[in-house]
C-alpha cells in the first residue's frame, strides 16, 4: 500500500517546480491555474523568487500548494500511482484534499492565501513565537509547557517525531519553556525563525476567519481516505473537512501519529510529494522498515 504525503510551510525555496514545469505540460498547466485563481504570477514566485517574498507567510502558503500539486500531477501523469492514504503536515493538509478530491485546486490555493493572510495578522509581530525541542517524550513537554506558561501561553504545536515536538505561543512564555527544557534533559531547544506562533489557541482570530471562507467553498465527496494533522485517524467523510481545517489552525499538528496509524493500516511506502525533504526525514524515524520515497523534480521522479 501507498500513501502519499504533502509538506508544509518551511519547506519552500526560490526555483521550487521549476524542473517540472520546464519538462511536462501537466506541470506548466498547474502553475497557470494557480496563477488565474489568485490574480498574480506565483508561478514566477516560486521559479524565481526573491526569497523574502516566497517567505511572506500569504505567498509561502499558495506557492507550497501550487508546486506540490503541479508534482502530483506528474507522478499521476507519468506512473499512474494512486494511494491508499493521504496526509499533509500543516498546510499539506489541503495538497492531501486536492488529491483525494476534496477540494478543487483553484479553491485550495485561494483559500491558503486567505489562511496565510489571517495567520500573519492573528498575533502582533514579535509577540508570538515558536521553537524546537528535541529529546524529550511528549509528556514531559506537555508538563513543561503547563509550567512554563505562568500567566501566558505556551503549548505543543507540532508532534513531529518521537521526541522531536515544536511549541508556540507567547514569545517570552516560550522563552521560559526552552530554558526548562533544558533543565529537564533536553538535548536541544532552539527557536524557530518564524512570523506567528502557528498552531495553538492564539491564532484562534485565523481560525474565525478560516471558517468564513471555507463556508463558502464546495467540499467535494473524498476518493480516498484523509489522514487529518487534528484527529490522526483516517477520514472520509466530506462532512468534517471544514471542521477539521478550522480546528487544525489552533490545534497542534500530530504528525507522528498520522504516520503511524497508516503504517499500521497497511502502508509500506510513502510518497513525499512537493517542494524538499523534510517528511521523509520525519517518516523514516517514525516507522522503521517502510519504503520513503520524494518526488520534487526529475531526478525524483526517475526513482520513483
Amino acid at each position: 500500500m501507498t500513501a502519499f504525503v504533502f509538506p508544509g510551510q518551511g519547506s519552500q525555496y526560490p526555483g521550487m517546480g521549476k524542473e517540472l514545469a520546464d519538462n511536462f505540460a501537466v506541470a506548466r498547466q498547474t502553475f497557470e491555474e494557480a496563477n488565474e485563481a489568485l490574480g498574480f504570477h506565483i508561478a514566477r514566485l516560486c521559479f524565481e523568487g526573491p526569497e523574502q517574498e516566497l517567505q511572506l507567510t500569504a505567498n509561502t502558503q499558495p506557492a507550497i500548494v501550487a508546486t506540490s500539486i503541479a508534482a502530483l500531477r506528474v507522478v499521476q501523469a507519468e506512473t499512474g500511482l494512486q494511494p491508499a492514504f493521504v496526509a499533509g503536515h500543516s498546510l499539506g493538509e489541503y495538497a492531501a484534499l486536492v488529491c483525494a478530491g476534496g477540494l478543487a485546486f483553484g479553491d485550495a490555493v485561494r483559500i491558503v492565501r486567505q489562511r496565510g493572510t489571517f495567520m500573519q495578522q492573528a498575533v502582533p509581530v514579535g509577540v508570538g513565537g515558536m521553537a524546537a525541542i528535541m529529546g524529550l517524550d511528549n509528556a514531559a513537554l506537555t508538563a513543561v509547557c503547563e509550567e512554563a506558561a505562568q500567566d501566558e501561553l505556551v503549548a505543543p504545536a507540532n508532534f513531529n517525531s518521537p521526541g522531536q515536538v515544536v511549541i508556540a505561543g507567547h514569545l517570552t512564555a516560550v522563552e521560559r519553556a526552552m530554558a526548562l527544557a533544558r533543565e529537564r534533559g533536553a538535548k536541544r531547544a532552539l527557536p524557530l525563525p518564524v512570523s506567528a506562533p502557528f498552531h495553538c489557541p492564539l491564532m484562534q482570530p485565523a481560525a474565525d476567519g478560516l471558517a468564513e471562507v471555507l463556508g463558502r467553498v464546495t467540499i467535494g465527496e473524498l476518493l480516498c481516505p484523509v489522514v487529518s494533522n487534528v484527529e490522526a485517524v483516517p477520514n472520509r467523510d466530506a462532512g468534517k473537512v471544514r471542521e477539521l481545517l478550522v480546528r487544525q489552525v489552533c490545534a497542534p499538528v500530530r504528525w507522528d501519529e498520522s504516520v503511524t496509524v497508516m503504517a499500521a493500516q497497511g502502508v509500506e511506502r510513502f510518497i513525499e510529494i512537493g517542494p524538499g525533504k523534510v517528511l521523509s526525514g520525519l517518516i523514516k524515524r517514525i516507522v522503521k522498515g517502510v519504503e520513503v520515497q520524494n518526488v520534487e523534480d526529475c531526478a525524483g521522479l526517475k526513482t520513483l
